[in-house]
């Protein structure tokens, strides 16, 4: 046959991959937290004790009344609207101005399977850079590459207990002051565990009205805040703001895929805009799931007890296991919700030099190897290179098992910690261990 004449002659064995991939995903690798996951189920799988803190699932398990609800509408099978059941997007409108101080109706609610995947479709309709305080969540940047956006990332430090500042904001924007941006700003923060004071979201959401930045509140991990004290900046800058939010960190459902965004009513064109491409690529979100989901935001004192048992022990087990670290002399600030933590191993720079380890992923790669440990570098969450920052998720325990004995009424102290959270306290103290060795 005519080579020149085949139709599919463009694909072909002969053919570099990189002529035929898109310039924006060129040189992107895997997300990195599903990355680690993976290589450490291979290391296990050789027989190798591996302790797998890199990937960031929540432990516990899914509250009962949400499952019985999956299971009584196993059935549904119809195709629902773009922008989600109504009944869920109504109970959700409830949830958030009762739990938030959010005032919303269901019209200002869109549904999509993971807030990840709302997040990209955002970016895709809003033409704006991309302003992202970093460290931040591993899937931004990405997203924004592959799409085409401009990237702006602004470091934190940890003096300011890896915060942004109103300050450092304004100072960026009134470079150009009339570019169209959009700051993404996650708290409780994956993945430093840290969250803002109200008074620093009030300054900042100031300095967003002033230069009318569309504000993407990334506040997955809000329920879980450890003192159940999260507070929202969407009151504070309600005519710029989109929440977002989920099931999968708080409900302990990630693999369920239930996002939700909820938009102020002056950014209904941003809101459709959306909807339209919901249409063009993932019609709708599961049926059953949806449906599901309406149990999990209604008003119920056991879900209520549920996320106040979770906050109890994430609250204990991750100041345990920063002290444990901050002891070895690895700086590591206690977290205030979700279930990271962001040591600081750049008091050993002149040691682990002499180990051949001169930044965040040699570090991460020598743990692996030395040690049993994953975690992720600190790299992957737009530190510079050669910080020695890592990211720790606290979550190899039984979570069942340690909500059962919560619910008993055993407290989480150290014999609980001991007994039910025991890979975990293991796991950093061979890094304590590791380092010091």
């Amino acid at each position: 046959m005519n080579k020149q004449n085949n139709p599919v002659s463009a694909i072909s064995c002969d053919t570099s991959p990189d002529v035929q991939i898109n310039l924006n995903i060129r040189g992107l690798k895997p997300s990195a937290t599903v990355a680690i996951n993976e290589k450490s189920n291979e290391l296990i799988k050789t027989g190798k004790k591996i302790y797998k803190l890199g990937l960031g699932q929540s432990p516990f398990p899914v509250p009962q009344p949400v499952i019985q609800a999956l299971q009584v509408n196993a059935f549904q099978k119809d195709y629902l609207p773009v922008k989600g059941l109504w009944e869920l997007r109504e109970t959700i409108a409830e949830h958030h101005q009762r739990s938030f101080g959010i005032e919303c109706s269901a019209e200002d609610v869109l549904i999509g399977p993971g807030s990840k995947e709302l997040m990209f479709l955002i970016q895709l309709v809003y033409y704006g850079d991309l302003v992202i305080p970093t460290p931040s969540w591993v899937s931004y940047v990405p997203q924004a590459k592959i799409i085409g956006r401009q990237i702006r990332l602004l470091h934190t430090k940890a003096e300011n207990n890896w915060r942004l500042t109103a300050e450092q904001l304004d100072q960026y924007c009134s470079e150009d002051p009339q570019r169209p941006r959009l700051l993404i700003l996650n708290y409780p923060s994956n993945p430093t565990g840290k969250t803002y004071p109200p008074e620093e979201l009030a300054d900042l959401a100031e300095v967003a009205r002033k230069y009318r930045i569309l504000l993407l509140s990334d506040e997955i991990y809000g329920k879980i805040h450890h003192k159940g004290l999260h507070q929202s900046i969407v009151p504070m800058y309600p005519e710029g703001t989109v929440f977002s939010g989920g099931l999968s960190k708080w409900c302990g459902a990630g693999g369920w895929r239930l996002g939700l965004f909820v938009f102020p009513g002056c950014l209904r064109w941003l809101q459709e805009a959306m909807a339209v491409a919901a249409s063009e690529t993932f019609t709708s979100t599961s049926s059953p799931i949806q449906f599901a989901a309406i149990k999990a935001f209604e008003e119920n004192p056991d879900i209520d007890l549920y996320l106040t048992n979770v906050r109890k022990i994430l609250n204990v087990l991750g100041s345990k296991l920063a002290g444990i670290l901050n002891k070895s002399g690895i700086k590591t600030l206690a977290p205030d919700g979700g279930f990271y933590l962001f040591p600081d191993f750049s008091p050993f720079r002149d040691k682990l030099k002499s180990k051949g380890i001169h930044n965040s992923s040699e570090l991460c790669e020598k743990v692996l190897e030395e040690a049993g440990v994953a975690i992720l570098p600190g790299s992957e969450f737009g530190q510079p290179e050669d910080a020695l920052t890592v990211r720790l998720a606290y979550v190899n325990f039984d979570g069942d098992k340690a909500l059962q004995a919560v619910d008993g009424g055993e407290e989480p102290d150290d014999a609980f910690l001991k007994q039910y959270c025991g890979d975990t306290l293991n796991a950093v103290a061979i890094i304590a261990d590791w380092i010091q060795a």
